[in-house]
């Protein structure tokens, strides 16, 4: 690995520092769609202040703003991500957090998608390669098909109230 890399668009990039610096361009960048694919939000600095706050933003700026994550497990996310779970709680009526059912368990990759123009990808969970892109509407389109066919493979849906009330 190549220690001095820096963060540069539409190159292969490598380590873990710079995929959360990437992450978080990704998120600051985004005005209205933000669609998020993942294992399980355990890599990326999602459980930080940092993302939460940019995500606080990105939720609270435009009234038409909207995030979607699928995820393949939870468990991450509701033992180690307590602040994106009070997102979810005060913005559940622009984002939604979904969990796929096992035929989309084979996913590797994660990828993140910002206004249908803007992406990064992860080219395999285990490993710190990604990619990432500004104004790429063809990738992102291909992106956004799997992303579309992902959700076609939902199981369920976390909910931070109890069902019931």
């Amino acid at each position: 690995m190549d220690e001095n890399q820096t963060l540069t668009p539409n190159q292969i990039i490598i380590g873990e520092h710079l995929y959360n610096e990437a992450i978080r361009l990704m998120i600051q960048s985004a005005e209205h769609e933000l669609l998020i694919f993942d294992q399980n939000l355990a890599h990326g600095d999602f459980s930080s202040i940092a993302t939460y706050e940019l995500l606080q933003q990105f939720l609270s700026q435009h009234i038409a703003s909207h995030l979607s994550i699928i995820l393949q497990d939870t468990a991450h996310l509701h033992h180690k991500c307590p602040r994106l779970l009070s997102l979810l709680k005060t913005f559940g009526h622009k984002m939604t957090v979904h969990v796929t059912n096992q035929s989309a368990k084979h996913a590797k990759d994660c990828f993140i998608l910002a206004d249908g123009k803007h992406y990064i990808k992860r080219i395999h969970i285990d490993q710190a390669r990604f990619k990432y892109a500004y104004d790429d509407v063809t990738t992102v389109k291909a992106l956004k098909t799997r992303f579309d066919e992902l959700k076609e493979a939902i199981e369920d849906i976390v909910s931070i109230t109890p069902l019931g009330l």
